[in-house]
């Protein structure tokens, strides 16, 4: 069984200059290829809404779904620290309320830590958090979450006074207790600048180089979803292509009658009996 996850390894590699690796992950299957690949730590974002459920936003996101995810992702016991980002709604209105979503997510979903969007003005819900004993990672610069408000997907911090607050912004939730900051479509000068500046870790999404690590969606990093190409994404592999390139030459197999040959069926002697999936290996696989 993997070792225990702790947060541990986000101090460490700040300490160390060693840059940290975050990737999304929202299922048994994605957190499981996270933690084969010895990713740092796993963070279960809200935008599964978009790259799984289908939304054009992350707003319709509800607890339930984020808990249901994350359980997901920790039934692979990854052995990685999972961040669950609490989702809109759930730590706009007051801060007990906001607990009791954040308790669900790690009571329920096995999380380690909660994700939340803005500043200052979430003072009162992070102190709450951490008086609950349950860890906090800020998210500062595009929050999309306020897409609406911000009037679309914008770089943030550009100008003085822009580029001023959101430094103070981070110096606060340093200060505040949160163990690391997600920057996020932030000018790289300004997020190397806020960077070097802190001493908990920034973990940066098109903010360039400067940050202490750098999150992808897992769906973007492989080439699952294609409805946004944001300009700070890489792709690393075209997976949707193969799968749909697959699933083609199976659907040519069945019209062909090539698929199912001898070798995938069961003879007479070995059926499985009626209402079940089989016994010995062939019990073990899915029918």
């Amino acid at each position: 069984m993997p070792a225990p996850a702790t947060l541990g390894v986000f101090a460490r590699r700040k300490r160390k200059g060693e840059k940290l690796v975050v990737l999304t992950a929202y299922d048994l299957t994605s957190a499981r290829i996270a933690a084969a690949a010895e990713v740092d730590a796993i963070l279960v974002g809200d935008s599964l809404g978009m790259v799984v459920l289908g939304h054009e936003t992350t707003l319709p996101v509800t607890l339930d779904d984020m808990v249901r995810h994350t359980a997901a992702v920790t039934r692979a016991r990854p052995g990685l620290p999972v961040i669950a980002d609490l989702p809109f709604g759930s730590f706009h209105v007051d801060a007990p309320r906001t607990v009791e979503a954040a308790l669900r997510l790690v009571k329920e979903g096995g999380a380690t830590a909660v994700k939340l969007e803005g500043g200052r003005k979430r003072e009162a819900v992070i102190r709450a958090l951490l008086d609950a004993e349950i860890p906090v990672m800020g998210h500062l610069g595009l929050t999309p979450q306020s897409v609406h408000r911000l009037g679309g997907w914008k770089v943030q911090g550009r100008g003085a006074e822009a580029a001023a607050r959101l430094r103070d912004e981070a110096a606060f939730l340093q200060d505040l207790g949160c163990f690391s900051l997600v920057l996020e479509c932030v000018p790289a000068a300004l997020a190397a600048e806020a960077s070097a500046a802190l001493t908990i870790p920034t973990i940066g999404i098109g903010a360039g180089p400067g940050c202490d690590g750098q999150v992808l969606v897992f769906h973007d990093l492989l080439g699952l979803f294609d409805d946004l190409a944001p300009s700070f994404v890489k792709r690393y592999a075209e997976l949707g292509r193969d799968a749909v390139a697959a699933v083609g030459r199976w659907r040519d197999e069945v019209r062909a009658g090539v698929f199912p040959g001898p070798e995938h069926g069961f003879l007479d002697q070995d059926a499985p009996a009626a209402g079940s999936y089989g016994g010995g290996a062939a019990g073990k696989e899915r029918a």
